[in-house]
């Protein structure tokens, strides 16, 4: 019978401190700590709060994780830890846990792509990755087409957001509407009670001209603008702002282009899998209508459950297992934080 790896992932790009033990494509134990509630007060993430709240949290998360999956850290054939990208100061906190673990165990060390590893945990829940498909990562850092063949050896990127993220989007709309940090939770709650096509909110990177040069990009910049104009001409002329019906325009306007680049992409590709990763596909909208309009095109949908999408330290294990399975190197003990690293480096 072949060995499958066990493997505890470790995750701290952002505001999550996340321990996940894997073993190969089975899920033992998912233990996240999040600081959200202390960042919430300042309408975003502050860096050194993030790092001061990993630092406390790595060791109980460690110890919950393991209790859960019921194994010692001595069983563990591996640890992975999220190399970049992210805060600086955050994945510092990780990457440090990570070395003490490999050295204090002497076990290998694999030091991954955050974006990469969103794409590796959606084999957790529906099995081996289809070669190739096409990932759509969106989250509050990130929304990116990506080409995967092989997850542990590198991705192509397809298209990237060239200003805010869609995540970014979300939370700032949320902020002008009056709704808590972060936002994509709350926008998708009221948008249900409101009307999508009562707004007509801008595509970014839609019209012909934008599609020439930027056919796979993505750009909410300006409909974020547009939302704060629409909502100050409101203010201005002593009209209730409709909240709902903003909230639901906006994130039409947002999934709209999400899906519609992404099944272009994969349609251009010849792909007939997409997979949907990162905080935002946790998205009820997006999902629903990712599943409608790949439908009519013959393509297959996957999207990992709400839980999996956020950041976590199941995804690290999930692509840590697969490093390992497919026989990959580990990462030296002189890995860094790479709080740029591209996509195109999966394994540092």
């Amino acid at each position: 019978m072949k060995h499958e790896p066990l493997v505890l992932g470790i995750e701290t790009s952002c505001d999550e401190t996340g321990v996940g033990i894997v073993r190969g494509h089975t899920l033992l134990a998912d233990a996240v700590a999040s600081s959200v509630e202390e960042h919430a007060r300042f309408g975003g993430v502050v860096p050194e709060v993030a790092s001061r709240a990993h630092l406390e949290a790595m060791v109980p998360t460690i110890e919950r994780a393991c209790d859960t999956a019921g194994i010692a850290l001595r069983d563990v054939d591996a640890i992975a830890v999220t190399s970049g990208p992210g805060l600086a100061g955050a994945l510092l906190v990780g990457v440090a846990a990570a070395k003490a673990l490999a050295l204090g165990l002497g076990k290998p060390i694999y030091g991954v792509n955050h974006l990469a590893a969103h794409v590796a945990v959606d084999q957790l829940e529906h099995g081996p990755l289809p070669e190739p498909c096409l990932a759509m990562l969106v989250s509050g850092g990130h929304s990116s087409l990506l080409r995967v063949t092989d997850v542990t050896v590198g991705v192509d990127p397809m298209g990237a957001t060239i200003d805010d993220a869609a995540g970014e989007a979300f939370d700032k709309v949320a902020r002008l509407l009056g709704l808590p940090f972060p936002g994509g939770p709350h926008i998708d709650r009221v948008a249900r009670e409101g009307d999508s096509v009562a707004i007509d909110f801008p595509r970014g990177l839609s019209s012909r001209r934008d599609l020439e040069r930027h056919r796979f990009d993505f750009s909410f910049s300006g409909l974020k603008t547009a939302v704060a104009r629409w909502v100050e001409a409101r203010e201005r002329s002593g009209e209730p702002v409709p909240v709902n019906d903003v909230a639901a325009s906006f994130q039409e306007a947002v999934c709209d282009v999400l899906v519609r680049k992404a099944l272009d992409a994969a349609s251009s590709e010849g792909i007939e899998d997409l997979l949907i990763g990162g905080g935002v596909a946790a998205n009820s909208r997006l999902r629903a209508m990712a599943e409608e309009r790949a439908a009519r095109l013959g393509i297959r949908v996957r999207v990992p459950r709400p839980g999996l999408c956020t950041d976590n330290g199941a995804m690290v294990a999930a692509l840590g297992a697969e490093m390992v399975a497919r026989g990959r190197t580990p990462s030296s003990l002189g890995l860094p934080a790479d709080s740029s690293l591209p996509v195109t480096t999966v394994l540092v």
